[in-house]
């Protein structure tokens, strides 16, 4: 048995991506390409080794939107309802869209988009073997290497977020072989010569649009008289400049030391050794997109790369160059510095499932066996911490900007998806956090929203006469009006009340009064003041919400009838489940914050009252919870959107202990989704819902299903699956959505810990194949949690702390025994009867309570 301190220094692999090949997706390679980055600048290593191409993104790098005033359509939503009331509910979903683009409204989302490439070419005189390449999630490096005659050569790549530039080091041994056996010769390092630059990225095809020909020729680019540096730019649609400067080090060159140019160098003399004033040419003459630098040195080569997206390129790269030159130059001591602030926030919690005979294998291998059925429990715990190394990496505690559906490393220029998306994929990249300890990382999330308040504010008064907030699913910086401008966006009100569970729930979890007093219930009341002014009572005195979208769906028997392939035919109807369920989660927790901290006393009585006037759920001839809570509205089982069972997962209304009967009807739901019309977020979406069940093995089956369909070899998840193997939606794109990497993590969490208000469960959905395990440092509300156990034994050690004062109810497996099992602490707790398992706890600040079950 594992104790909860037990050390994983035997196992050096645990928190390495290992893989044999280099990314190889045909024309568009930086979808395979292994992710490194600081939370604002990212980085993508393919890993050829003749030509490298590493992708640099910046965070803040976005264009190509369109920004319209919105009209006041507000009159619209009258005759909105009363084409629902006569029936007439396909021109009623138009209404409003289309009385916005009569007025011309035409804004469009802008989409982030790559800053430049970082270009090495270097000589292959003989054929490599022993390739690997390797991401160290424990450091944020990615490492290339390989053998080739005589020689091992390495390249290591990470992000720094101490000196916030990209530090890439290549170096090289001399191999001899002995016996059959290559050891490195003492003291002998081999030249290793090449060419290092920047370029401006092609994107995936080619294309001759007028935004790409302007962007394109507005680059520039630039080499300095001591072939030391490179400098890159370019003008983005607002007019301001974007750009990055390169540093190249040569190993055992002497301060001043001039090296002869190569063929491939573009270079001309500069000014006193500053920022030269003329731009790079090609060999005809044009201005050229692309410049190198050569090295050939015994040592290793070091380069340094820092970007900028706003600003004039000339003072910016003297800026750049500036601290570049000041930056110590020792790739250890770099990387120490960095990893004093990455480690931090990779380890905040642990996770083992006795997965030591795979931590060798590497990506391909145990993708491979994935694709036979079963994903091995060694992909299972890597795609765990992939998916909270890529959002450590992808989005910063202490910036303005959400995680994004490509994080850092999109590489085309009008990303599919590209945005913000409120109707699911944001949520879903933030729902594992708290439970690991990432709710630091929240904070970006809620500057972004709250920062686009006003605009929310006046979508609710132009487009509905409401007062309170109304987001669009769609949004990107300083785009908070509707961007999507079609019924199934336009008309879906429900983005505004998700959101306000993730705002709630980071004061659950951290305590927060301030952030309760100042951000959390400030954004719920918005939001719930739209719905104040928003629902109708019915002749019976229950709300009505309509129009009413359940995300993305369409009723059945309101799909064409010849078959024919629409994405939203008519998604508009009247009290869609998953609405009712948000704003009955809102008002409960309005009201459960003002009490908190002893505000809107008068207003409290009303928002219970408007809890008591909710439809309720409704189930269809199956005995399951129907999608929309009106008789004209049939069930549409051949859809991904889970949306109804939001009162489940995300949302935490219905438990089996309160209402055993509703809860049952919510499983017969989820059973009804039809597999092949899945993607890749919503089989994530899915194995959080049947571990919130209780089904552990449906739980992992999902992530079965998920590993041999939509995974990369790099462990990037896509949104369908590309070879269309029948467990997915077809389609002819298969676009990176990295929300089902995030919603992996949350799957595995919810089978192996339930938090709710009404309980703590530990290994409350754990499938058979996770026979042992060890989990640490895992959040509860007010609490830290550590648990080890081993089925097989029958051994169970569980252990948590108290950060402040905490009364909880924690419920124990099943399978213990809870009369064999020992308590430390400063008190004892009686079992609860008929709660099977379960200890009420009441823990001071600091204190600690373990409960032990040893067959030993």
């Amino acid at each position: 048995m594992k104790k909860l301190n037990g050390s994983q220094a035997g196992r050096p692999d645990k928190n390495k991506m290992i893989l044999k090949y280099p990314a190889s997706w045909w024309k568009g390679m930086w979808r395979e390409a292994l992710p490194t980055g600081n939370g604002i600048i990212g980085a993508s290593v393919r890993g050829g080794i003749h030509q490298e191409v590493i992708l640099l993104q910046h965070g803040e790098l976005w264009h190509w939107g369109r920004k319209d005033e919105l009209p006041d359509v507000s009159h619209t939503l009258q005759e909105t309802r009363r084409l629902m009331d006569a029936g007439e509910f396909s021109e009623a979903s138009w209404h409003l869209t289309r009385a916005v683009q009569a007025e011309g409204y035409a804004s469009k989302l802008s989409s982030r988009f790559p800053l430049a490439e970082l270009t090495l070419t270097m000589n292959c005189d003989n054929a490599f073997h022993h390739y690997r390449r390797e991401l160290d999630m424990e450091t944020g490096e990615v490492h290339v290497c390989w053998e080739e005659g005589d020689r091992k050569i390495s390249r290591s790549l990470f992000v720094s977020r101490a000196d916030d530039c990209v530090v890439f080091r290549i170096n090289a041994e001399v191999l001899s072989t002995c016996d059959s056996v290559q050891v490195r010769e003492s003291g002998s390092t081999p030249v290793i010569s090449g060419s290092v630059g920047l370029q401006f990225p092609p994107g995936d095809r080619e294309r001759d649009d007028e935004e790409f020909k302007e962007l394109k020729i507005s680059v520039t680019v630039r080499t300095d008289e001591d072939e030391q540096y490179v400098f890159y730019g370019g003008i983005n649609d607002d007019g301001q400049d974007y750009g990055a400067v390169l540093r190249l080090i040569r190993g055992g060159e002497e301060p001043g030391a001039r090296v002869m140019p190569s063929h491939r160098a573009l270079h001309f003399p500069g000014k006193g050794g500053t920022i030269p004033d003329k731009d790079q040419r090609d060999d005809s003459g044009k201005q050229a997109i692309h410049a190198e630098l050569p090295f050939e040195t015994s040592g290793d080569v070091l380069v340094l790369v820092k970007m900028f997206v706003t600003g004039k390129r000339e003072e910016e790269w003297l800026r750049l160059k500036q601290e570049l030159a000041g930056l110590e130059t020792d790739y250890n001591s770099m990387l120490s510095r960095h990893t004093e602030l990455h480690q931090p926030l990779f380890h905040t919690a642990e996770l083992d499932l006795d997965d030591a005979a795979d931590d060798g294998r590497s990506n391909e291998e145990l993708l491979l066996d994935a694709y036979e059925g079963e994903a091995p429990l060694g992909l299972i715990r890597k795609m765990w911490a992939f998916g909270r190394y890529l959002f450590i990496s992808g989005t910063s505690e202490e910036g303005n900007m959400p995680f994004g559906l490509y994080g850092l490393w999109g590489g085309d220029y009008r990303l599919i998806w590209g945005h913000h998306m409120a109707n699911e994929n944001v949520q879903m990249m933030y729902w594992h956090s708290s439970v690991g300890g990432l709710t630091c990382m929240n904070l970006s999330l809620f500057r972004y929203y709250t920062g686009l308040m006003d605009v929310f504010k006046e979508n609710a008064r132009k487009l509905y006469g409401c007062r309170g907030i109304y987001i669009p699913a769609g949004t990107t910086p300083g785009m908070g009006i509707p961007n999507q401008v079609v019924p199934v966006i336009m008309n879906w009100t429900g983005a505004a009340g998700w959101l306000a569970r993730h705002y709630y729930e980071h004061f659950w979890y951290t305590g927060d009064m301030q952030f309760l007093r100042e951000q959390a219930l400030p954004f719920m009341r918005e939001a719930l003041q739209f719905y104040e002014d928003f629902l109708v009572l019915d002749e019976e005195g229950w709300y009505m919400v309509y129009p009413s979208v359940s995300p993305e769906n369409t009723p059945q028997n309101f799909m064409p009838q010849d078959g024919k392939q629409l994405a939203h035919p008519m998604p508009t109807a009247i009290n869609a489940t998953m609405e009712v369920a948000i704003i009955k989660e809102l008002l409960q927790h309005t009201i459960q914050a003002s009490r908190i901290i002893g505000v809107n006393s008068s207003k409290i009585p009303e928002w219970e009252d408007m809890l008591t006037r909710l439809p309720s759920y409704m189930l269809n001839e199956e005995g399951a919870v129907k999608e929309w809570l009106h008789p004209a509205f049939e069930d549409r089982q051949d859809h991904r959107h889970l949306s109804h069972l939001y009162p489940v997962f995300p949302g935490q209304e219905v438990s089996r202990e309160d209402d055993p009967l509703l809860f049952k009807a919510f499983e017969k739901a989820v059973h009804q989704r039809k597999l092949g019309a899945q993607s890749g977020w919503s089989l994530a979406h899915m194995s959080s819902i049947y571990a919130r069940l209780g089904d552990g093995e449906r739980a992992l089956d999902s992530l079965d299903h998920l590993a041999r369909s939509c995974v990369l070899s790099n462990g990037f998840t896509l949104h369908n699956d590309w070879r269309s193997m029948g467990i997915c939606l077809t389609l002819d794109a298969a676009p990176v959505q990295l929300d089902a990497n995030m919603g992996w993590v949350n799957a595995v969490q919810e089978m192996l810990l339930l938090v709710s208000p009404q309980r703590i469960k530990l290994l409350p959905a754990l499938p058979a194949r996770m026979m042992r395990g060890e989990l640490q440092n895992w959040r509860i509300p007010g609490g830290v949690l550590s648990l080890a156990w081993d089925r097989k034994s029958g051994a169970f050690l569980a252990e948590l702390v108290a950060v402040r004062r905490l009364s909880l109810k924690l419920q124990l497996p099943d399978w213990v025994d809870i009369s064999l099992c020992r308590q430390f602490g400063k008190k004892k707790y009686k079992a609860l009867l008929m709660e099977n398992g379960a200890f009420l706890l009441h823990l001071e600040e600091g204190e600690k309570w373990t409960v032990e079950l040893n067959t030993e």
